[in-house]
């Protein structure tokens, strides 16, 4: 897979690196797919490499600490030898502390905001002193990418349907990073499907921070539910599903409902991060929602998309919270019984609200209940797995383990998002990457599934 217009034993090599979320992974594929354009071509390691791109992570302080450090730790490696390789930092770190980094980092030769990365040309071009032959690749000169490449070959595609962020959660700094909330124009996002259908992707995840609100910036007749509905068409003839996550309780809406209830190739997997359950820790947070209008919303979900299967995040400690506020936030999770449930101990970013707050936690009781919520979430993540044995289910193969004595078939089914649900394995049998497969459910093991692949001559 390449796109270089120069022969490739003269292209100068570029390693990327990518920290963090998904998002990530989508905004490396565009910088990769722009460079390849321009002529150059990709190394596997550093000692390859003529340059090295770190697309960083500051969500969490703790984060944009561990994209220092890895970068400080390639810049390290990009030394030896008889030549020095320049380290592009790009992303979150530079969007969110540009102005210190440079006095901070001189290790690094350049700094790439996110809202900056369809520059990366002209960045790659001026640290290694060079003129690309194919200079109009970057930015909206390029027009729609002709070739989408992703950060790993594989079944399953991260689909970025919109960027930044409106609400302003007292506790997030995504906005001051990323940005206000915009979409991605329909074109460019099923023109990147449609790619990416073509060469072998059997599932598409559409991502953003904020993805139910997709469209609300572009037109009244575009919405979530219409593009979902729009896509499945562009996807049905390959046989690929769509998947929805990061979706926000407000933008549950009639249509979404209708959509996901109805449209085949939309996967009935709700992700819904409510972060709390009590109104008044909501409201701090800069959140709307309480207890009984989160359960009215489950019980309809529930009863209107059958069978379907519910994932949520929970914090624990946020500031003000008290052990009676935790409690209530407890006793919901254990009630509503959900999938699974993703659990982060507050952590007060610079810059944001939260930080400023009176009534901050101490962290040893947040990290007590932090833990109490992880437990309640594994019994019943484990519970809701275990569930599956004994069903026969599509799984979408995305590799084969070779670590133990036999190859194994590594798996995920409609019910797993890939990265963080788990995997279906299957010890025996043959298929390919991208392979769709019949699987009987045999064992459950925490989060993890083995299976059989069932004929097709032995399915009822």
């Amino acid at each position: 897979m390449t796109m270089s217009n120069v022969n490739e034993a003269d292209a100068p090599l570029i390693l990327f690196v990518t920290l963090g979320c998904a998002k990530n992974e989508v905004d490396t594929d565009r910088m990769r797919s722009l460079l390849l354009r321009a002529g150059y071509g990709e190394a596997d390691d550093v000692a390859d490499a003529d340059a090295v791109i770190v697309n960083t992570c500051s969500f969490l302080a703790s984060a944009a600490s561990e994209s220092i450090e890895r970068t400080l730790e390639l810049a390290e490696a990009a030394r030896e030898g008889v030549r020095e390789r320049p380290i592009v930092m790009c992303g979150c770190v530079p969007s969110r502390y540009g102005d210190d980094l440079p006095a901070e980092l001189p290790e690094v030769a350049a700094f790439v905001r996110a809202d900056a990365e369809d520059g990366i040309v002209g960045v790659i071009d001026g640290v290694l002193g060079r003129e690309s032959l194919v200079p109009a690749a970057e930015g909206s000169a390029a027009g729609p990418l002709a070739e989408p490449l992703r950060t790993v070959e594989g079944a399953s595609a991260y689909i970025k349907i919109s960027d930044g962020c409106d609400r302003f959660c007292s506790f997030c700094a995504i906005p001051y990073i990323r940005g206000r909330y915009a979409s991605r124009p329909y074109s460019e996002i099923v023109a990147e499907v449609k790619a990416l259908a073509e060469q072998g992707v059997r599932e598409f995840v559409l991502i953003g921070q904020d993805t139910g609100i997709w469209g609300k910036d572009l037109g009244e007749d575009d919405t979530l539910a219409s593009l979902l509905v729009r896509l499945a068409e562009v996807v049905r003839p390959y046989g690929a599903w769509l998947r929805v996550l990061y979706l926000q309780p407000e933008g549950m809406t009639d249509e979404l409902i209708a959509a996901i209830r109805d449209t085949p190739e939309v996967l009935p997997y709700i992700d819904m991060p409510i972060q709390h359950c009590n109104a008044r820790v909501l409201k701090s947070m800069n959140r709307s929602g309480s207890a009984e209008e989160y359960s009215e919303l489950f019980a309809r979900l529930r009863r209107e998309i059958p069978g379907m299967v519910l994932r949520t995040t929970g914090m624990a400690g946020f500031p003000g919270e008290t052990d009676d506020e935790f409690e209530e936030l407890v006793e919901f999770i254990s009630k509503e019984e959900f999938d699974y449930t993703s659990v982060f101990a507050y952590s007060p970013e610079e810059g944001t609200r939260g930080a400023e707050m009176d009534g901050q936690v101490d962290e040893e009781t947040k990290l007590e209940r932090t833990q109490r919520l992880i437990d309640i979430a594994e019994e019943l993540g484990f519970s809701a797995t275990a569930s599956h044995v004994g069903e026969v289910v599509d799984v979408i193969i995305d590799g084969v383990d070779t670590d133990g004595d036999e190859p194994e078939l590594i798996g995920h089914a409609w019910f797993q998002a890939p990265d963080c649900d788990g995997a279906v394995h299957i010890p025996e049998g043959e298929a390919s990457v991208g392979d769709v497969v019949r699987v009987l459910l045999t064992e459950a093991f925490c989060y993890e599934l083995e299976g059989e692949i069932v004929p097709p001559d032995e399915e009822d």
